[in-house]
C-alpha cells in the first residue's frame, strides 16, 4: 500500500495503416525538395531534437538548433531566410508563444509550426492566435509532420 509510481514512454515505431499515403508523402518529399530548406528549431529537450533532426534531415538543407525563446527570436533575425520554424511551446527563458509573437512583428512570411508534449483541447487555437501556421503534438509523426511541412512547401 506504499511506494511510489512510475510512467514512462518508450519509443514506438508502429506501422501506418495507410501505407500508400506515407509512401506519397515520403517520395514528395524527396523528389524537388530534398535538402532545399532551411529550418530552425527550437526545442530544450534532447531527444525531441535528436528525433526532429532525423525526421526532417532528408529535406533540410540547413538545420539550426536553439534551447529557448529568446534564442530563437535572434537566430530568426540573424537568418531571415529561415523557411521553416518548429517552436517548442514550453521552453525556459522565453516561451515558445512569446517568441512567435516576436518573431511575426519582422517576419510574417515565416512558417512556424508550434511543437508540444501537453496537447490540451484549444491548444491549437492558442497557437493560430499566437501567430503559429500550423499545430502538431508529442509524440511527433513522422508521416504527420512531413505532411504538414509538404502542405506549406
Amino acid at each position: 500500500g506504499e511506494g511510489s509510481e512510475f510512467y514512462f514512454t518508450l519509443p514506438y515505431h508502429a506501422v501506418p495503416e495507410n501505407i500508400e499515403s506515407v509512401m506519397e508523402i515520403s517520395d514528395d518529399a524527396e523528389s524537388g525538395r530534398k535538402k532545399s530548406l532551411k529550418v530552425l528549431v527550437a526545442e530544450d529537450d534532447d531527444t525531441s531534437e535528436l528525433l526532429l533532426k532525423v525526421t526532417i534531415n532528408d529535406f533540410c538543407k540547413q538545420i539550426i538548433f536553439v534551447h529557448n525563446g529568446k534564442d530563437a527570436v535572434v537566430a530568426c533575425q540573424e537568418n531571415p531566410d529561415i523557411d521553416l520554424v518548429l517552436m517548442d511551446i514550453k521552453m525556459p527563458i522565453m516561451s515558445g508563444y512569446e517568441a512567435v509573437k516576436r518573431i511575426r512583428k519582422f517576419n510574417e512570411n515565416v512558417i512556424i509550426i508550434a511543437q508540444t508534449a501537453h496537447g490540451l483541447k484549444g491548444d491549437m487555437e492558442i497557437a493560430i492566435a499566437a501567430g503559429c501556421n500550423d499545430y502538431i503534438s508529442k509524440p511527433i509523426s513522422k508521416p504527420l509532420l512531413v505532411s504538414i511541412i509538404n502542405k506549406y512547401f
